[in-house]
């Protein structure tokens, strides 16, 4: 994971639309999230948070639009390992003997040869993104032993192991301790230090301002976008938590995009 100079947006999504069947999900959505940043987003359950996440990872096909990741398709960053994942709930049998090194090498697979014996270089990722996210003393726990908490520091950790520089994570922070919260925060800020990019989704309006550089506000569309000071504006905010959105016919402060009403 390194900076990024003279690059083109990390990711760029333009008028996506994403249909379950007869349901819009997301309708003529777009969005440019720059290098460098922890970029989030905001929006209700059921607003197009997780979808969004999922048509970015090519798990779910778009009705129309378009997704570039680092000025290439989609399907190039991630067989390039570029871009990682980490989910709202894993689909995990917490029972299966699998220790919490297992877990983490996973994020190495893309790696390995057929065989997914690792290597030094695999071992050595692996254990230093243990230890940020503050997990090297449960290497050899069994992943249901762990807490909340510590399965997503545990799951952040297989994708930092995948050496992405491209993050997106699906409300890291619902269900966790203060102390997972607290580490997995100032990694993610340190993430963004480096030149890495992520994109988190987050119900914790209070912590947008510390956590994020930017943030969009999301109600089946992309409504706006801007640093998290202006998305958390109430005028703001009742375009997709209130009752009825708010009219587009007024100023927007410089630092806010407008972009698009459902």
């Amino acid at each position: 994971m390194t900076a990024h100079t003279d690059r083109p947006p990390a990711i760029e999504v333009r008028d996506l639309t994403v249909a379950y069947r007869s349901l819009i999900a997301l309708q003529s959505a777009s969005l440019i999230v720059p290098w460098g940043q922890v970029y989030g987003l905001i929006g209700t359950n059921g607003s197009g948070k997780s979808t969004l996440f999922k048509a970015i990872m090519g798990m779910l096909r778009p009705r129309s639009g378009s997704i570039c990741i680092d000025g290439g398709s989609a399907a190039t960053a991630r067989r390039r390992s570029v871009i990682s994942y980490v989910p709202q709930s894993e689909d995990v049998d917490w029972s299966f003997p699998l220790s919490v090194r297992d877990v983490v090498t996973m994020g190495r697979y893309g790696a390995m040869n057929w065989l997914r014996i690792p290597r030094r270089r695999d071992r050595t990722l692996v254990d230093k993104a243990l230890a940020q996210v503050g997990m090297a003393e449960f290497a050899d726990r069994q992943i249901g032993q762990l807490s909340g908490g510590q399965r997503k520091r545990v799951f952040l950790a297989r994708a930092l192991a995948q050496q992405a520089s491209i993050i997106l994570l699906d409300e890291p922070f619902t269900g966790v301790d203060k102390n997972s919260e607290a580490t997995i925060s100032a990694l993610l800020r340190d993430l963004a230090r480096e030149g890495n990019t992520v994109l988190v989704s987050t119900h914790d309006l209070n912590s947008l301002p510390q956590l994020c550089d930017a943030a969009a506000l999301i109600n089946r569309t992309v409504l706006l976008e801007g640093t998290p000071a202006d998305v958390l504006e109430p005028e703001n905010l009742a375009l997709a938590f209130g009752s009825a959105p708010a009219p587009l016919a007024r100023p927007q402060k410089p630092s806010l995009s407008v972009v698009g009403l459902p």
